[in-house]
């Protein structure tokens, strides 16, 4: 007996045919047409798309939900989110955030996304979001595996005790090191924080995700600092440079130069959409910066690129609702990618392109005897689920069947 069995849906690899999936003691057992298996329990998917969960690369869930708490960001600026979030965090508790980012999560969930990476705030000495995201990643892990970053928001040396916080946060579990080099003082401080995080990922043998130039400052130059040390040290693909939206106002010159060391580097990177379109180009008239890093070329260049939301409902970005393929559709129009193999590698970027990002593609895919986690989806195949923000009808957590949605059914009234 298997404990599951998929009927009659269309693998996302491969659309054009149908397939079952049978799933037993939470890994996937077999995949083919019309397998001959029992099961205690069968879904007919009538031909949807069967597909490996979302991943969020990218997201604060220690603000998340906390929109207008204690008031709205008027010139939606990355700035001014920072002094909310700033005078916000100062009432923060462990069941605060907690209870904030559980509920994002299943937000998340029930729309397809099985592994998250959040980024939780350590420069407060109480290391109140780190504490309460630790926790979570303990309540959520039979049916979400999440990674915690330790983020220091407010920069490494421009305040005090920030440095010797962020090793604490490793000692107490964190799974990544972050950092904010353009956020520092001085260009001298933020390549010394960028050495520093690296150094830190060396001794506590840790993943790195830095919030790299995420400014429309086309002198924010610490991407070439993070591919140098990822040279020099052999680490590039443990490494992610988060944002990099300064990338698009680099000259020609300079980014075809900079692009060569990234791919010598072969570092990961993450554009959050969403996001930066509406916190860039804030200071400009027109022209109007679209704020983006140059996804569509890092792409061509064959560099690992995956998309996230980075806030939902928060001091920095007042919507967001968790939907990933929203999130695509934005990379879509605003990277210009509408090529058919375009379209399919801007769905890769919130599948198989975030979990090369977090260093899970050994139990990720739609592979037998990988760990049963997938999404079965009301398209086609990956581009109609794009072009239609499709329901994701069923979430398979570990086996198990975690979320059902029934799509909208639309029913004319008149004859026409």
């Amino acid at each position: 007996m298997t404990s599951l069995l998929l009927r009659q849906g269309r693998l996302v690899t491969d659309p054009e045919a149908t397939v079952d999936v049978a799933i037993q003691d939470g890994a996937i057992a077999d995949i083919g047409p019309h397998l001959d298996v029992s099961s205690d329990q069968v879904i007919d998917l009538e031909g949807r798309l069967i597909s490996p969960p979302f991943v969020e690369s990218h997201i604060h869930l220690d603000s998340a939900l906390t929109a207008g708490q204690p008031r709205w960001n008027q010139s939606g600026t990355l700035f001014e989110g920072i002094e909310i979030w700033r005078e916000r965090k100062q009432s923060l508790s462990i069941e605060d955030v907690k209870e904030r980012a559980i509920a994002a999560l299943k937000l998340q969930a029930s729309q397809g996304v099985l592994f998250v990476r959040s980024h939780a705030d350590v420069s407060e000495p109480t290391q109140t979001p780190l504490k309460a995201l630790l926790e979570v990643r303990e309540a959520v892990k039979d049916w979400l595996t999440l990674q915690v970053v330790a983020f220091p928001q407010d920069g490494i040396y421009s305040g005090t005790g920030n440095a010797e916080r962020l090793r604490e946060a490793l000692e107490l579990g964190a799974d990544v090191v972050g950092g904010i080099p353009h956020y520092e003082l001085t260009r001298e401080d933020g390549v010394r924080s960028i050495q520093y995080v690296f150094d830190l990922a060396q001794q506590y043998d840790r993943l790195i995700d830095i919030h790299c130039d995420e400014i429309d400052d086309e002198q924010s130059r610490f991407l070439e600092v993070v591919a140098a040390e990822a040279i020099r040290r052999n680490m590039g693909e443990r490494v992610t440079a988060s944002h990099t939206t300064a990338f698009g106002s680099y000259n020609d010159a300079y980014a075809f130069k900079l692009m060569g060391f990234i791919e010598q580097a072969g570092i990961n990177f993450i554009s959050n959409p969403l996001i930066n379109l509406t916190l860039q180009g804030r200071t400009d008239t027109y022209p109007k910066r679209r704020g983006l890093t140059r996804v569509k070329e890092l792409w061509q260049n064959k560099l690992n690129v995956s998309l996230g939301h980075d806030c939902i409902q928060d001091p920095w970005y007042n919507l967001g609702s968790g939907n990933l393929l929203e999130v695509a559709s934005m990379a879509v129009h605003a990277c210009q990618m509408t090529g058919k193999d375009e379209l399919i590698a801007c769905y890769e970027m919130i599948t198989t392109n975030g979990a090369k990002t977090l260093q899970i593609s050994d139990r990720y895919g739609l592979e037998i005897g990988k760990p049963a986690n997938l999404i079965v989806i009301n398209a086609e195949d990956a581009i109609a689920a794009i072009r239609d923000r499709a329901v994701v009808c069923h979430v398979i957590s570990q086996g198990n069947h975690l979320v059902s949605t029934t799509p909208a059914m639309t029913t004319w009234q008149i004859s026409v």
